[in-house]
């Protein structure tokens, strides 16, 4: 099984010279190969492959010594990452490969061989003598990979990848007893299909005049101070994000064997510019990501449901879909059984039977109380007996 482990690094004043050479390099050549195979398109409709784009940087080196400066792998890795962009937006999966940028994101280069830890030193080409790293959890496994980056605010972390002699471990059969249901939301990040609800932090609300201080600050005084306050506190956002997504994915993995959620379009849902912020500052994606690998690491199932399945609009009692249900009505009251339901509650306890359904191979049908349950039951009172117990 692959596994990452992340450390800061603290590199010397020559090191972090070479290290910023790696990554202007690798820029360089990746916006450099880039444009290179959008002209060769436009002009002779030729897809030039990876490996020709190879061939050619030989040259190129000769014209340009401070490549030879750097690792020739990161170089050729470069390529590689644009090869899977250009793969990836032909199949649907991401958008059409943009330049790199020095003062946007993450600056990152990638070293796939010859990666050492030793004496609390990172061992890599370039770096025989090995740059310190602060190593706050053992590494285990064999490395195969390591990929340097810096942030903003002018840190640098290394991830490190290994592959365990661990087996990934078998998944439970799923029942109705060991499946949880969650509903992600905007007022409580979440809410299980057991009534447990996790408040949502809202760390970018809870900084966000601090923040609209330093912008308009740096607006008008763009100077390395300002703007040094403005990279630290998205930082802090950032950092106090992640923190929360991964106790809650750990959390969740740890204490249940299958869990249930939607398959949410959160790029489609941001377009709504009302709710734009909330969502963003959720990171639902980045949160279901995170409980996917971790499911594989512990062996727990995850299931997920259609993104136009009605979880909120059916009642979860008799299963009658309320059309004219609308996103403001958060506790709603069903025609057809008079039982009143909140409604994030009442979705975490659809989509945990909807996945269990869809399981079972039944059919959808347009009345969540005409559907089979586990049992292949198509009896409303045997769909509430499921729901009760």
């Amino acid at each position: 099984m692959l596994k990452s482990y992340k450390y800061r690094i603290y590199p010397t004043k020559n090191q972090e010279i070479l290290l910023n050479k790696h990554l202007g390099s690798v820029r360089f050549l990746y916006n450099l190969a880039l444009e290179t195979k959008k002209e060769a398109w436009k002009k002779s409709g030729v897809s030039l492959s990876r490996y020709e784009l190879s061939r050619q940087t030989k040259d190129l080196k000769e014209d340009l010594d401070w490549l030879k400066e750097v690792n020739s792998q990161s170089l050729q890795s470069a390529l590689k990452n644009l090869d899977d962009a250009y793969t990836n937006f032909f199949k649907g999966r991401s958008k059409f490969p943009r330049y790199k940028s020095k003062s946007k994101g993450r600056q990152s280069f990638n070293v796939p061989q010859n990666v050492k830890l030793v004496n609390n030193k990172l061992v890599i080409p370039k770096f025989k003598e090995g740059i310190n790293v602060k190593i706050h959890r053992e590494l285990e496994g064999q490395i195969r990979q390591a990929t340097i980056s810096k942030t903003p605010t002018g840190k640098y972390f290394v991830s490190i990848l290994v592959k365990t002699n661990n087996e990934q471990p078998p998944k439970p059969e799923v029942t109705e007893s060991n499946t949880i249901g969650i509903d992600l939301g905007i007022k409580d990040f979440l809410i299980t299909s057991d009534g447990q609800t996790i408040d949502n932090p809202k760390h970018l609300r809870e900084l966000e005049s601090k923040l609209k201080f330093i912008q308009r600050r740096y607006s008008k005084y763009r100077g390395k101070k300002n703007k040094k306050k403005l990279q630290n506190l998205h930082e802090k956002i950032k950092n106090k994000r992640k923190d929360f997504l991964h106790k809650v994915s750990s959390e969740l993995v740890r204490e249940n064997q299958s869990i249930a959620l939607e398959d949410l379009n959160v790029s489609g849902m941001v377009k709504n510019h009302k709710l734009a912020k909330s969502i963003s500052d959720a990171s639902w994606s980045t949160f279901v990501r995170m409980l996917e690998y971790k499911a594989d690491w512990y062996g727990v199932n995850v299931m997920k449901i259609g993104r136009f399945e009605p979880s909120s609009k059916t009642c979860s009692e008799c299963g009658n879909v309320n059309q004219k249900l609308e996103l403001k009505d958060r506790i709603w009251t069903c025609d057809s059984c008079n039982t009143t339901l909140d409604r994030d509650l009442n979705a975490a306890v659809n989509i945990k039977l909807f996945s269990l359904n869809n399981l079972s191979g039944g059919p959808r049908l347009e009345n969540h109380g005409e559907l089979p349950s586990v049992e292949g039951v198509k009896t409303h009172e045997a769909h509430r007996s499921l729901v009760s117990g």
